[in-house]
């Protein structure tokens, strides 16, 4: 029998936490490596863990998901990390993004968008709600045709932000561009990474 993924939760709200631990603990796939309500416990428990994955919240007590992220990957930098929230401005998006979070995806999705996006992320890909992708292409537009980051994307990249900024998904864009799934994650992978390095 193949071994469990451990997912790891930092969630500030009781019941939401609740309701993500069931979320994980239902699933076949993967096992709950703890939870916590803060990021200071966080950082102190998680990185003997080793998870595969954690979902993090931005908005917590003391230090903020965005620097608990930042922390945590310079000590599990092989964790991969989702910011799981109800912030979607511009500048939180892209400073999660800085500090090494590679999914994005909104609260208000609800439990089953979360877990679909887990498995896609652990999987090799980068998801992000489409309200998301929406403000990213549209600060690419704001910086102009001329700006670095934008001429650092392919064609096919602007491509792929544009279907996804439309709200579709993942497996949508590939039918929409005629292209295979794992070769819609590659481009949003390549998309992040350059995120990473130019903003």
């Amino acid at each position: 029998m193949p071994e469990k993924i451990i997912i790891c939760i930092v969630e500030d709200n009781a019941d939401l936490r609740e309701g993500m631990n069931m979320m994980v603990q239902l699933s076949k796939s993967y096992q709950l490596g703890g939870s916590y309500s803060n990021a200071e416990e966080a950082l102190r428990e998680i990185p003997a863990i080793k998870p595969t994955a954690v979902l993090m919240d931005i908005n917590l007590p003391g230090m903020s998901g965005i620097q608990c992220v930042n922390a945590l990957k310079t000590l599990i930098p092989s964790t991969f990390f989702m910011m799981c929230t109800v912030y979607d401005d511009s500048d939180t998006i892209f400073d999660s993004l800085k500090a090494g979070a590679i999914g994005y995806i909104l609260k208000t999705e609800g439990p089953q968008k979360i877990m679909e996006a887990l498995e896609d992320m652990i999987a090799g890909g980068s998801p992000m709600s489409s309200s998301i992708a929406r403000k990213v292409v549209a600060s690419f537009a704001k910086m102009g045709k001329d700006n670095v980051l934008i001429e650092s994307l392919s064609d096919r990249e602007k491509m792929v932000l544009d279907e996804l900024a439309k709200g579709l998904i993942g497996k949508e864009v590939a039918d929409e561009l005629n292209i295979s799934w794992g070769t819609v994650r590659k481009h949003v992978q390549n998309i992040y990474k350059k995120l990473h390095v130019n903003t």
